[in-house]
Formats: structure tokens, sequence, C-alpha cells
């Protein structure tokens, strides 16, 4: 027990220890999109051979071997019902689509285009726990959402012409969309799991029911595509962007992701997501020689209080 000299006040330990371990958890999802930042700099270690829904499916598949071994670890004798069962399908169900139309939408698209479109999701996710979870939609947080969309399009026009975007394929901005709006849905649907599991299992369990359908997706791209699966040549920086993608972009970032969820709202961990492209934009700096641009400061110090506001909002 300890007692402030100015006022009083006792403070017991685990009260204070409750509140510190809440807002160390709260930086899971930014953890998570620190590791999704990573992606575009993996992708230019030779992620461009393997076809977009194939490597979908080696992503997944490499991350649901990771997460079954460590679930199975720490859960061994978990038993779920029927209707539980059929919420962690539904996830992976969400989540294959969300995978498939991200990676296509990726091979129609550039990079700035998909950084730009990307900005939406934490939109999405804000909107959908609003009226699927009933969340509280605050003047703060509203606020924070907005100047973390501002400093990140601050950011993406220091590094992108935002002129591109017009020029986008319009089938690429609608699969770039539908995969922000399906990872928004991912992560709202995936909250009453995780509290009633745990942040663990509800990755584990909705990767591994991913991974038959972007599975069944492959033969379904080498009809319609024409691509042979033989004319992939197995590289050691091909194996390393598989293995980034399966244990850290999946693996480590969707357990993180929902972790941030056991803890705060849903709209909360959304505005995490915006380190993703700031983080991509830092590492294609140090280990690709890019340039940040003259507004990458100013729109990450605009970013970060929009965060901060978001994620101090359930305080105010």
């Amino acid at each position: 027990m300890y007692v402030t000299r100015t006022t009083g006040v006792s403070l017991s330990t685990p009260t204070v220890l409750a509140r510190f371990s809440k807002y160390l958890f709260a930086l899971a999802p930014m953890a998570a999109a620190a590791l999704w930042g990573g992606l575009y700099v993996v992708s230019m270690w030779g992620f461009d051979s393997v076809p977009p829904l194939t490597l979908a499916f080696m992503r997944v598949a490499v991350g649901a071997v990771v997460l079954l071994t460590v679930v199975r670890l720490f859960y061994p004798r978990r038993t779920f019902s029927r209707s539980d069962l059929a919420g962690f399908a539904l996830l992976g169900g969400v989540v294959t689509v969300s995978l498939a139309t991200q990676f296509l939408g990726t091979a129609l698209t550039t990079a700035s285009q998909g950084s730009l479109i990307t900005v939406m999701t934490p939109i999405f996710t804000v909107l959908l726990g609003v009226t699927l979870l009933g969340e509280r939609l605050t003047g703060r947080l509203l606020v924070g959402i907005g100047l973390a969309t501002a400093g990140t399009v601050v950011v993406l026009s220091g590094q992108y012409q935002l002129s591109e975007l017009a020029g986008a394929a319009a089938s690429g901005v609608v699969l770039l969309v539908i995969a922000g709006a399906t990872w928004a849905l991912y992560t709202v649907w995936g909250k009453p799991l995780v509290q009633r599991y745990s942040a663990l299992e509800t990755a584990t369990y909705s990767c591994v029911a991913a991974v038959p359908m972007l599975a069944a997706l492959v033969p379904l791209e080498v009809v319609t595509t024409g691509t042979s699966l033989r004319s992939i040549v197995v590289t050691p920086e091909l194996v390393v962007a598989v293995l980034y993608l399966g244990v850290l972009g999946t693996a480590a970032a969707w357990y993180l992701w929902y972790k941030g969820m056991e803890y705060v709202d849903a709209t909360v961990v959304s505005a995490f997501f915006f380190a993703q492209p700031l983080v991509g934009a830092l590492l294609g700096a140090t280990l690709l020689g890019e340039s940040l641009g003259s507004r990458f400061v100013l729109g990450g110090v605009v970013m970060a209080a929009g965060v901060f506001l978001v994620s101090t909002s359930s305080d105010a």
C-alpha cells in the first residue's frame, strides 16, 4: 500500500499494476502494425515471383503451424461449443476474403495506391465497432481518428504522388477497399471470442480455419491465370520473405492485434493500424535507401497525436 504525500490517497499495488498492464497491452496492436509495415520491404526480396493467392496460402499455412504449436502448449485441453467453432470458422472465412483481395488488389495497384487505400481500414473498424459492438463514439475518439488519418495522408503524400490514385485500376481499388473492410470485420467480430477465450486462441483457430479456404483458391488461380507453380524459383530471399509473412506478419501480428482487444475496444485498437505505413516508410529509408519525404516528421507528429487521443479516450 502506497500513500501520496500531497493528497493522502492510498494506491494499492494491484490497482497500479492493472492500469499499467492495460496500457502495456494496448500497445500490442502497434507492434502488430509495425510488423505489417515491414511487409513492403520484405516484398522487395523476391516476393513478386509467387502468384498472389498462392502467396497468401503460404503465409497463412506457416502462421497456422506456428500458432497451433504455441496454443497447444498453453491450452492443451480446451474444448469449444459448436457455436464458438462456427465463430472461428466464420472469422477464417472473413480473413480469407481479406487476404485474397489484399494480395490481388496489391498486384493490380502500386505501393502508393495501396498505402493510401489502406488508411480506410481504421475508419471501417470504428464504424463497425459502433454499429455491431455498441462501442461508444466520443468526440475525443473522433478527433483522434481524424488526426491520425490526416497525419498518415501527410506522410504518404511526402513519399508518393496522391494524384496517382486517380490512375489506379478500378478493380484493384475495389479489391483493396474490400480487403480493408473485411479486415475491420475480422477485428470486430473477433472481439467476443477474444473476451470469451483469449487472443491467442482466437488468432490461432481463425488462422487454421483460413488454411483450407485459401488452399482451395490456389488451383483456381492456376487455372484462371495459366500460372505454373513449377516456375516458382525457391531462393533464400523467398524463403525469408515467406517466413516473415507467416511467423511475424501472421502468427505474431494477428495475436498482438487481438491481444490489444483483451483490454480496449476495437475502435481504440484500430488507431494503431496507422503505424503500418509509418513503419514501412522508416524501413524503406533504412534498408532500401528511399527518401522519407519532407512531410514525414510533420505527418508523424500529427498521427502520433491522433493515436494518443484515441488510446486515452477510454479514460476521458
